[in-house]
């Protein structure tokens, strides 16, 4: 655990100390764990047991079928046009190259002994992997992109920002909804048609 501590504040330092929001230019010939941590973390100092750790998103010490789904952005909606199928052979694919004791899982010493070998993860050709919510999404690909800390609300008029402020406007919508109903007493549209008084 202290080891998981050590590593999430150190990427955090070097997350700090790049100066600003702007992405690094990514060397052409880079491998996609160093355009992943570049593109989605703003990270492009890091090693091996950082990486497994800052992406072993339950603290276990090993990255599961899902720890691989979520690090490639495959629960993320802007995969939803891939086949589940394909997604699973794909993460499985990951794990038959690190898992040495064949648990089904990679274990920190797997992935990092692994990478000392020269493994590396694959690209699928499915993007950067997408695995933060919708706010840091929208903040890391879009905003500091195009925006910055001094935009007015004026200024976010590309079609990335009216999205993303709809949603904001459908979840507030919602919230209220619910709220409304949560004083009722009794939600007589969550009671079935069959058990309704008519007349």
């Amino acid at each position: 655990m202290i080891l998981r501590i050590v590593a999430i504040l150190t990427l955090l330092a070097m997350a700090l100390a790049h100066g600003g929001h702007e992405q690094q230019p990514i060397p052409a010939d880079a491998d996609w764990t160093v355009r992943h941590m570049s593109e989605e973390h703003h990270i492009t100092s890091f090693d091996a047991g950082s990486f497994f750790n800052l992406h072993d998103y339950d603290g276990s010490n090993e990255w599961t079928l899902d720890d691989i789904l979520k690090t490639y952005g495959l629960r993320h909606e802007s995969t939803d046009h891939i086949p589940y199928a394909e997604k699973e052979k794909a993460a499985k694919s990951v794990i038959d190259l690190y898992d040495r004791d064949l648990s089904g899982s990679i274990s920190f010493a797997e992935y990092t002994i692994g990478a000392a070998q020269g493994l590396t993860l694959p690209d699928f050709g499915w993007g950067p992997g997408h695995h933060g919510d919708d706010e840091y999404e929208y903040e890391i690909h879009h905003f500091e992109k195009f925006h910055g800390d001094d935009a007015t609300e004026e200024e976010l008029t590309h079609p990335e920002d009216v999205a993303h402020f709809r949603k904001h406007d459908m979840l507030e919508q919602q919230a209220e909804r619910q709220e409304a109903m949560d004083r009722m007493r009794i939600v007589e549209a969550n009671i079935p048609m069959k058990f309704r008084r008519h007349g």
